[in-house]
């Protein structure tokens, strides 16, 4: 008994990094209704940006935290306004193919610089050990930090100015630029600050399992599945939703061959989606 409490809870640490990487996601998604399929790319970014600065510094990753946001987000902003900003208001399919070239080009050049060799990031924080179970500090210390970073991001959106600005061209973009709000520069922002949210969601991987530059493309389907728990564009939805998929996991991996995963996963993905399509956390919309 014991041994699953301990998978749940491991599950959960580990759900809640899910739950900032699908953020990112669900936040560009709803703003704009743009599936961006480079996701899994920039969560990779992310994974890179840590690394090197650790090489680099020879500090711990956590502290290339802050740094990670401020690359994603400048990264978020060129590729919005390089690709992204002429496909708003489109079929959308035209975002879908604008994204997903964006994905190959990023992994084309990641490989072609990193190739496709596994990389880790070089941390041990003392953990927590309750009956012959430990839980690794790596774990509970992103978990912690993927709670923060999602207070942070709520308090953004309700209590300051280009918050309130997003969530209203997210309501109705027509309505406020009728009030004066720069809808374009809003929509920048939004997808720089999802872009930001992807890439440490990266960085906190990083610390936890070793990474490729095509490791993205697993978590890219995890936020997906989280996406569609959660509700689209709720970001709120997005942590109980990254939560609840850790949960699952933890308690599929001690009867269950690992290889089983991804299936349970995608099946919990289709239920969702035909019991409830607007997400089962879809009640922590604002």
């Amino acid at each position: 008994m014991i041994g699953i409490l301990a998978s749940v809870i491991d599950g959960v640490l580990v759900g809640a990094v899910y739950g900032v990487a699908a953020m990112g996601l669900t936040l560009i998604w709803g703003v704009m209704n743009v599936i961006n399929l480079s996701h899994g790319a920039i969560i990779v970014l992310g994974m890179f940006v840590v690394y090197f600065l650790t090489n680099a510094t020879g500090v711990s990753p956590y502290y290339g935290i802050p740094i990670v946001l401020v690359v994603g987000f400048a990264a978020g902003v060129i590729i919005y306004w390089m690709s992204v900003n002429r496909v708003i208001g489109r079929p959308i399919l035209m975002s879908l193919l604008a994204t997903f070239a964006l994905n190959m080009i990023i992994i084309g050049l990641a490989t072609a610089a990193w190739t496709t060799s596994p990389y880790n990031v070089p941390i041990s924080l003392p953990g927590i050990t309750i009956q012959n179970y430990t839980f690794t500090g790596t774990h509970i210390m992103a978990a912690v930090i993927a709670g923060v970073i999602a207070g942070l991001l709520y308090l953004f959106l309700h209590y300051t100015r280009p918050g309130r600005a997003i969530r209203a061209v997210a309501s109705n973009r027509e309505a406020a630029e009728l009030n004066g709000i720069p809808t374009r520069r809003v929509l920048a922002m939004a997808f720089g600050l999802g872009v930001a949210l992807a890439c440490v969601s990266g960085a906190l991987i990083s610390t936890l399992f070793p990474f490729t530059v095509l490791s993205g493309g697993a978590y890219q389907l995890k936020s997906f599945v989280v996406t569609v728990l959660g509700g689209l564009g709720n970001p709120a939805g997005a942590l109980l939703g990254g939560i609840a998929l850790g949960i699952v996991e933890g308690l599929a991996t001690p009867f269950t061959p690992v290889s089983w995963t991804p299936i349970i996963e995608f099946g919990l993905f289709v239920l969702t989606l035909m019991a409830f399509p607007r997400g089962i956390f879809s009640f922590t919309r604002p």
